[in-house]
């Protein structure tokens, strides 16, 4: 069935589990230059909650790996695995609400499943990866909401110029298109939690007021 492109799409596989009183838990994922951190300051601002941010910034191994991706998949997929369980831990023990750019789920279930699906992380260092993922994954808490920024490739390399960060400047195209696909079949799988998928190519939650609250009345439907 044809849907409208500018429709926020539900899908709640779990209605009504939330917990821990008023610690609420928003994730949001999505695609390189998907509006991801602009709808986490939105939500903030909104709501007060605390952001927990990917940490970028402190991966050592960021600006190797894309200029060697073969060389380095493995170390950088490992920090921000390691990093992601850190802030894991630190969310988990806040008593107030909390949203998170990019989740640890999407590292291994896209970022590192992309990389060995195209050879530049070898067998070895996959299962590695994998066996600590798996020990992980079953120790944390899964959020009370998951929102989804869709946003095509045109647009995310259109945003990734523009924002002008110089280890994203060369990510080929073909690279993103994969990461898409692996989002979409991801996202379609997930049954942690309710997901909010938002279309961001079409949706202006930055300064279009009817636009902020279609988005806040589907989100308040779950918080």
């Amino acid at each position: 069935m044809a849907r409208n492109p500018r429709q926020i799409i539900e899908i709640d596989p779990q209605p009504g589990q939330l917990t821990n009183g008023n610690h609420r838990y928003i994730a949001v994922a999505g695609n390189i230059g998907s509006g991801k951190s602009s709808i986490v300051d939105f939500l903030c601002q909104k709501y007060g909650l605390e952001p927990f941010f990917e940490p970028n910034e402190g991966n050592p191994y960021l600006e190797d790996f894309y200029g060697d991706m073969k060389s380095w998949s493995f170390h950088s997929q490992i920090y921000f695995l390691a990093a992601k369980f850190k802030l894991h831990q630190e969310l988990g023990a806040l008593e107030h609400g909390v949203v998170q750019d990019r989740t640890i789920w999407e590292d291994a279930e896209i970022f590192a499943e992309n990389l060995y699906r195209q050879k530049i992380m070898g067998e070895r260092d996959y299962q590695t990866y994998r066996l600590l993922y798996e020990s992980i994954r079953d120790q944390i808490r899964p959020p009370d909401l998951m929102l989804y920024m869709r946003c095509p490739v045109s647009t995310v390399k259109k945003r990734i110029a523009s924002r002008g960060r110089q280890m994203e400047r060369d990510i080929p195209e073909r690279y993103l298109k994969r990461l898409h696909r692996l989002y979409d079949s991801w996202i379609e799988n997930y049954t942690l939690s309710p997901v909010v998928i938002i279309p961001t190519n079409k949706l202006d939650y930055v300064t279009d007021l009817v636009d902020q609250h279609d988005i806040l009345t589907t989100i308040e439907k779950y918080l």
